[in-house]
């Protein structure tokens, strides 16, 4: 019982940070100048509640052309914000790529099936890297024949060793939990598996930072182009 009135709180804390940053884009006026982080910053407050409202609002609200009409020029991003706005990018990915692909395999009554968790592994990452390019194309600025090309390198340049490294990270805790901790894995009908769903997102985000720090370190262009910095 504990554990379900556990679950729904950070099931509905989580829906309610995407919900303040949705509110702040779309009708206070504070949009992004790159569409995708519209997408981005949401996602991101599913499984990391007030901290990503908390950073949405030191590095992504300042962002906007209304924010910086009445404001001013933000002060320099300490160092790590794009390391961790790229983890947030990569964390988009993989949590659509998991509610799709999860819902979809519950709905299908696949994930009824004997040995799932292949067939659930394999549709959460392959979803997180389609996602991944499809995010990368829509902020890119080449033409269309060029952009798709350009979106794909970029992702198996700089995204695809973090969504690799989130992704393992997630894998390895659900695993956990349906051969350890529970004696019958949650489903997504249940806010537990939400918030398990949640935990494993988190500690795939911290699994994947020392991999997009190096990125980083090796002069990768990790933010979609076109924030003004």
């Amino acid at each position: 019982m504990l554990l379900l009135a556990l679950s729904w709180t950070a099931v509905g804390l989580g829906v309610a940070c995407c919900g303040v940053i949705v509110v702040d884009n779309l009708v206070r006026g504070y949009r992004q100048p790159v569409n995708v982080m519209e997408v981005v910053w949401p996602v991101t407050a599913l499984y990391a509640g007030p901290a990503a409202v908390v950073a949405y609002r030191k590095w992504g609200r300042t962002q906007s052309q209304r924010w910086r009409q009445r404001n001013g020029p933000p002060h320099d991003r300490p160092r790590h914000a794009g390391t961790l706005i790229q983890l947030f990018h990569c964390g988009a990915h993989c949590t659509l790529g998991a509610i799709i692909a999860e819902t979809a395999l519950f709905t299908t009554g696949l994930d009824a099936a004997g040995d799932r968790w292949w067939a659930e592994y394999a549709g959460d990452y392959s979803l997180a890297v389609i996602i991944g390019v499809a995010f990368r194309y829509s902020a890119g600025t080449h033409p269309p024949g060029r952009r798709i090309r350009a979106a794909i390198a970029t992702v198996a340049r700089i995204d695809l060793v973090s969504v690799t490294a989130f992704e393992f990270t997630l894998f390895v805790w659900l695993a956990v939990v349906d051969r350890v901790l529970f004696p019958a894995a949650p489903r997504p009908d249940s806010p537990v598996f939400w918030f398990v769903t949640q935990v494993g997102l988190i500690a795939g985000f911290i699994a994947a930072w020392p991999a997009t720090s190096w990125l980083a370190r090796r002069g990768n262009r990790l933010e979609p182009p076109g924030l003004p910095g």
